[in-house]
This record gives structure tokens, C-alpha cells and sequence, in this order.
């Protein structure tokens, strides 16, 4: 079964921790829905985009969590 998963970074794509530990995931909606409920707590915390995988496998990113200008 995959495994999803976030990586948290800042602007220039250095890693960092995220304020808000994510569960494991099971599907791509799943990780979807709990970055939606707490992206903002997670910029809050200092984390300015993120990255979503399959496993090892990049699906996407990166996705900034500030706003739209």
C-alpha cells in the first residue's frame, strides 16, 4: 500500500519541521483534506511551501501555503 506523504520547507526549499505533526496517509485525498485544514498553522509555524510523494515518487510541488497576492 502507498504510503503519502508532505515535506515541509521553507521559501528557498530547505526542509523544516512542521508545526503540526500529519498523520500517515493512505490516500492522495487524504493528505489533501488535512493539509487543507491545517495549512495555515503550519505557515504559522514556519513552513512556506510544501511537497506532496507517493512513496518516493514526487507527485507534486512545490505548492506554497501563503496566500494569492
Amino acid at each position: 500500500m502507498a504510503a503519502w506523504t508532505w515535506r515541509f520547507e521553507k521559501a528557498d526549499g530547505a526542509e523544516t519541521p512542521p508545526a503540526v505533526q500529519p498523520e500517515e496517509f493512505t490516500t492522495q485525498g487524504d493528505a489533501e483534506s488535512w493539509i487543507g485544514e491545517h495549512w495555515k498553522a503550519l505557515q504559522e509555524g514556519g513552513a512556506d511551501q510544501v511537497r506532496l510523494f507517493e512513496d518516493a515518487t514526487e507527485i507534486y510541488g512545490p505548492m506554497s501555503l501563503h496566500a494569492e497576492g
